[in-house]
């Protein structure tokens, strides 16, 4: 609970800072591009990843590198869904179960290409109020729960892709 609280906190944080900060464009187009760096960072991460090291695990007790992948996957469709208001297309499914590198990298491409068109949203529909883990928030609130839980699992990439000695793309040069 206090994750999911954590991770409320920051999307509430991350909602005030794009709204205020795209005014003019629109605060779902400027959550939009929060959303769009992280999802370049994860697929980029999820690419340059050695399929031997998808079963990698930090500790015993969390998810392996492969599973982290998967459930930001299956979350993109579940949050995405919500700020759209469309059922979830892969309610059921779970992304994290698959074995392959192939496999999981679709997964997260065919997820974002999902969400991408949540971030179409007009600002309008933005505001209407939807139900997110029992709590009351708006379409926007989703969109920006969103974009913090994909930050958060890429920050359990990095450390992943540090300890197997690797740069992760946020820190490559010429991003």
């Amino acid at each position: 609970m206090k994750r999911v609280m954590s991770v409320l906190a920051l999307a509430v944080v991350m909602q005030a800072t794009v709204e205020t900060a795209s005014a003019q464009a629109g605060a779902v187009s400027g959550l939009g591009a929060v959303y769009g760096a992280g999802k370049g960072f994860l697929l980029r991460a999820a690419e340059q990843m050695p399929e031997a090291d998808y079963s990698f695990k930090a500790t015993p007790a969390v998810r392996s590198f492969g599973e982290i992948v998967g459930h930001v996957a299956d979350a993109n469709y579940m949050f995405c869904s919500t700020a759209t208001g469309a059922a979830n297309p892969k309610q059921g499914s779970s992304a994290e179960k698959l074995a392959t590198k192939a496999e999981l990298v679709q997964a997260l491409k065919d997820a974002f290409a999902y969400c991408d068109q949540a971030y179409q949203i007009p600002d309008a529909k933005g505001v209407e109020p939807v139900d997110l883990f029992g709590m009351k928030t708006n379409r926007l609130g989703a969109l920006a729960f969103n974009a913090g839980h994909n930050y958060e699992h890429y920050g359990n990439i990095v450390t992943y892709m540090r300890l197997k000695g690797m740069t992760p793309p946020s820190s490559q040069r010429g991003m």
